[in-house]
């Protein structure tokens, strides 16, 4: 398959081109991008099929080679907390849910504002487990 470099891409027309490593442009439809991808970033590396369009070469499922490092993640990696101290918040989160549980159980739901305080800290713990 061939390889190349995004040339330059236009995330409101859903296209742009990929220049190959071989030489020339290849024309890339925001269809051809893998799932999930919306857009492709200048200078990215892309490995791609080839069909023959009615204006010239375009691409086919693209697969981006080397995605550029999120600075986003990057500082949450930094920010990380340590592993005794996630042990605790799972602890802690283990705890309430017992209590919801119970609620459950006995045929009650919790509250509006308990519910709403619950699911921050599971969803708080799950950002901690993925960053």
């Amino acid at each position: 398959m061939p390889t190349g470099k995004v040339k330059w891409y236009d995330t409101e027309r859903a296209f742009g081109f990929i220049t190959r490593d071989d030489g020339g442009d290849v024309f890339v439809h925001k269809a051809a991008l893998p799932q999930g991808v919306e857009a492709l970033k200048p200078g990215s590396r892309v490995e791609f099929g080839v069909a023959e369009g009615k204006r010239g070469e375009q691409a086919l499922s693209v697969k981006v080679l080397d995605p550029l490092p999120s600075v986003a993640k990057a500082a949450a990696r930094a920010d990380r907390r340590g592993p005794d101290e996630l042990h605790g918040m799972i602890e802690d989160m283990v705890q309430v849910l017992d209590v919801v549980q119970r609620d459950l159980r006995h045929g009650r739901y919790p509250d509006r504002t308990k519910a709403r305080k619950v699911a921050q800290l599971v969803r708080a713990v799950a950002d901690e487990l993925e960053a």
